[in-house]
């Protein structure tokens, strides 16, 4: 068995460890200690929005979210967009590292580029649920894809 799955975006392979969890809305979890989860962007997010470079939060560290509540937004190459926090619970912490630096986001995703934790419970797919999700999205993905090339 592989530490990995991969999925195809064109010629690029995004990769995505077996060792976490996944959101819908392309973060990766990873299990810090018990209900503590620890987030950051997938390689499928990554390659998406392609060379972050501002970062900023809209809610304070020990704030309790909401799923899908707005809790900051993100600007790429590609994108601007809001980021909106993948469960519910409290907010123990930022990666503080990220706001004088959000590169360490394209070059280390899956480690150091790690957005913030959170403490509660959510709906978190597998690996392999994550993919089966990417398929049933990656059409449209490549149809608004096409769009900004040619605005």
């Amino acid at each position: 068995m592989s530490d990995h799955l991969v999925f195809k975006m064109g010629e690029f392979e995004a990769i995505f460890p077996t060792d976490r969890q996944y959101a819908k809305n392309h973060m990766w979890a990873l299990p810090q200690k018990a209900g503590v989860y620890r987030f950051g962007f997938t390689a499928y997010a990554v390659r998406l929005l392609q060379d972050v470079y501002f970062l900023e939060w809209s809610v304070d560290a020990g704030v309790t979210l909401a799923e899908r509540q707005e809790m900051g937004a993100i600007e790429s190459k590609k994108a601007e967009s809001a980021l909106y926090s993948p469960m519910a619970g409290l907010l123990p912490r930022f990666n503080d590292d990220l706001l004088s630096d959000p590169s360490t986001i394209n070059v280390d995703k899956y480690g150091d580029g790690w957005l913030f934790e959170i403490e509660g419970n959510g709906e978190l797919l597998s690996p392999a649920d994550y993919i089966k999700h990417l398929e049933s999205v990656w059409e449209v993905t490549q149809r608004t894809i096409k769009g900004q090339l040619n605005d």
